[in-house]
């Protein structure tokens, strides 16, 4: 009975990226700008939150370091990548910079450092409980709260730098 498991598990994804962030009214109360809604590139600072499209369903995020990107991977390796290789194998084209409204990243020399302290260290990855948002939360507070949505940690950073989000492509 390996068909009705699969449509179960498709039915259970496509729930999931159907509540990515345009009917989310907790996302449109804490993001000013989408990923994609603004063509005014910034260019990143070490600590800033950077994130990417997955399939256009989903999407990665991680920190930026000079000139890479510090990500928990699927394996749960937590490397650093190129921009490049951070869009690799994604739908995205573009890496977005979260911001103020004023296009200045959001980024705090502890993120960095936390993020640097883990870099080549193996976390047990779960879509769920450990992600990438969650892995990037934690660079950011150094808590281990469960953060499974984008939209989850938008909220967390917004209630963080108490100020709405604009997410900016990135210039690199």
């Amino acid at each position: 009975m390996p068909a009705p498991l699969f449509w179960f598990g498709a039915s259970a994804l496509a729930l999931l990226a159907g509540a990515k962030y345009s009917s989310d009214k907790q996302f449109k109360q804490v993001v000013g700008t989408l990923p994609g809604d603004c063509d005014r590139a910034v260019k990143p600072m070490d600590g800033a939150i950077v994130c990417c499209g997955v399939y256009e369903m989903f999407d990665h995020s991680g920190i930026w370091l000079d000139g890479k990107i510090i990500e928990l991977k699927g394996n749960g390796l937590i490397r650093g990548v190129s921009p490049q290789r951070f869009l690799k194998d994604r739908s995205g084209e573009q890496i977005f910079i979260a911001c103020n409204s004023v296009y200045q990243p959001f980024a705090e020399r502890q993120t960095f450092e936390n993020a640097v302290a883990r870099i080549f260290e193996y976390s047990q990855y779960d879509v769920v409980n450990n992600n990438c948002h969650n892995f990037v939360w934690q660079c950011i507070s150094g808590e281990n709260e469960k953060v499974m949505r984008f939209v989850e940690l938008n909220r967390l950073l917004s209630e963080r730098f108490k100020r709405m989000i604009h997410w900016q492509p990135c210039l690199f």
